[in-house]
């Protein structure tokens, strides 16, 4: 039974994977980050203290 044969078959398993995973690592690596964060509001803010009016 040749499909028992386990040379041929994870050869092409093996470089079909290898081939996906470089062409998806590239495709990937080709998109912007949408969502970066802004650097120039990086001021904190001082909480006030609270006001207990019936103390």
């Amino acid at each position: 039974m040749p499909q028992l044969n386990p040379g041929p078959w994870y050869a092409i398993f093996l470089m079909s994977w290898l081939v996906f995973l470089l062409i998806l690592t590239f495709k990937i690596s080709k998109f912007n980050n949408l969502n970066e964060p802004m650097s120039h509001n990086t001021k904190k803010i001082k909480p006030e203290s609270w006001n207990w009016p019936w103390i």
